[in-house]
């Protein structure tokens, strides 16, 4: 007897705690509506009237939370980390949702960019196996309101500020067990010496890109006996360990030489950057002036350097500096701290994907309550764009019909788009790569896999051309 092979949305809300057995099943069924066409508003991802319909009498429902849908998420997560043989990478990373044009949400919202936009700051933690790169789920997401703060606040005021958004990054690991086989992954946001101890202490492994010079008592032995130095400084004259060759994409950024300066363009431009590393271990001092809420014990750390040897003329260095608990004592083990940390533009890609593949910022709730579930179901939902890429890599990427993966509208207008005539057989290779190609991808022999910024701008294309076909299949059916 043939076992049944549960959909996306059965393995995430099957068994959601919504009160009602059928609110559980039609959050299913909807999550698999999405799924198959995860591209623009509401009304186009649920394009039969009932099942949007549907959809909108979920959420008025007050057991449909944000919190309840992603529990059940989580859940399912964790047992795909759980059948994980190796280590398990958590991304943490946050990312403006703007609803500023939702009016009737004004006064419950936050300040979002430069205090003109309203909005959510949205803190994601994305589990990701770091052997395959392939995303897990997303373990956690906070929804952040910005506070307005008081003039001259002093920083015991703010220190006490329950809203501060330093807190955001204690917040996404709230859900996390005490577990060595997650490592939690972040950028430079994460740099404060109460996220740092609360890492520390956490019972699990860690990797964050280190923004400031702090202070440090050199190795870590006793402090009286220590040398002191600075993290940044002091790394910078380390003994290199080990070399290799990395691939760099090019990249457009504004960036400032202060940070409240007049920000410019910048390009990076692609190339194959000879890369070094060194390590040491040290303590990290706790700072005079208490920003959090922390002790004053040294923190101990391994610090690890990764710097490009010898970058273009024009081009700014490649350099970071991670924080970790990982003991560093070889080449290798610094090689494996940064293989970990270069996963973590994984979780930007998702967030790409959230607004410009899922458009998760298109719904026009009127009201929190309904517009916060909608977020966490679209926010997983955006997960099969990774997975669509995933499949695209896998062994049996051209064996698989891509309308396992994807909508048969999509595949039809990609087909008919590439080859002039409507293939109902293309495999998943197949539809990635006219993707890619629809994007300004060549796809010539040896060209790099597309990037998902070419993805991106393919799926923007691709998602104008499946609406100008649903509006001709409607014209069809008026005569």
């Amino acid at each position: 007897m043939q076992t049944k092979i549960e959909s996306f949305g059965e393995v995430n809300f099957a068994n959601a705690e919504l009160g009602d057995a059928r609110r559980s099943r039609r959050l299913a069924k909807t999550a698999d509506l999405m799924c198959r066409r995860p591209g623009g508003s509401l009304p186009q991802k649920l394009n039969n009237p009932k099942d949007l319909k549907a959809f909108y009498r979920l959420v008025r429902r007050d057991e449909v939370t944000h919190e309840a849908i992603l529990a059940a998420h989580r859940k399912a997560t964790w047992n795909k980390i759980d059948q994980t043989r190796g280590p398990v990478l958590i991304l943490h990373d946050a990312t403006e949702l703007d609803y500023t044009t939702h009016l009737s949400l004004d006064d419950d919202l936050g300040q979002i960019g430069n205090g003109t936009r309203r909005g959510y700051i949205t803190q994601n933690s994305l589990a990701v196996n770091p052997k395959n790169r392939q995303v897990l789920g997303l373990y956690n997401q906070v929804l952040h309101h910005r506070a307005n703060v008081p003039d001259r606040e002093t920083i015991a005021q703010k220190r006490e500020r329950e809203s501060r958004e330093s807190l955001l990054w204690l917040q996404g690991t709230e859900p996390l067990p005490a577990d060595k086989k997650l490592i939690d992954v972040c950028d430079q946001g994460a740099d404060t010496f109460e996220f740092i101890e609360h890492e520390v202490n956490s019972g699990r492994r860690f990797v964050i890109r280190a923004a400031y010079d702090r202070g440090i008592f050199v190795g870590q032995g006793d402090v009286t006996e220590s040398e002191t130095g600075y993290l940044r400084t002091d790394a910078r004259e380390l003994p290199e360990a080990g070399r290799w060759t990395l691939s760099v994409t090019s990249k457009t950024e504004k960036k400032s030489s202060k940070k409240k300066g007049k920000k410019k363009q910048v390009r990076r431009v692609a190339r194959e950057a000879e890369m070094a590393v060194s390590f040491a271990a040290v303590q990290i001092k706790p700072p005079g002036t208490k920003n959090g809420k922390h002790g004053n014990t040294p923190l101990p750390v391994w610090v690890v350097r990764v710097w490009e040897v010898n970058p273009p003329a024009g081009q700014e260095r490649l350099e970071w500096f991670l924080m970790t608990n990982e003991p560093v004592l070889t080449f290798e083990d610094a090689y494996r701290v940064v293989g970990w940390y270069e996963c973590r533009w994984i979780v930007e890609e998702y967030h790409k994907g959230m607004k410009t593949g899922c458009k998760i910022e298109s719904p026009q709730f009127t009201c929190e309550e309904r517009l916060q579930p909608a977020i966490a179901l679209l926010s997983i939902v955006t997960l099969t764009l990774l997975a669509m890429r995933d499949a695209s890599r896998r062994s049996d990427a051209k064996r698989r019909n891509a309308t396992e993966i994807i909508c048969e509208d999509y595949v039809a207008v990609l087909s008919a788009w590439r080859h002039g005539k409507i293939t109902s057989d293309w495999s998943i290779h197949d539809f990635y790569y006219a993707l890619a190609r629809l994007g300004g991808h060549q796809n010539r022999k040896n060209d790099h896999p597309p990037g998902w910024q070419t993805i991106w701008n393919g799926w923007q294309d691709l998602q104008a051309m499946v609406c100008g076909f649903d509006a001709m299949k409607e014209l069809n059916k008026c005569g």
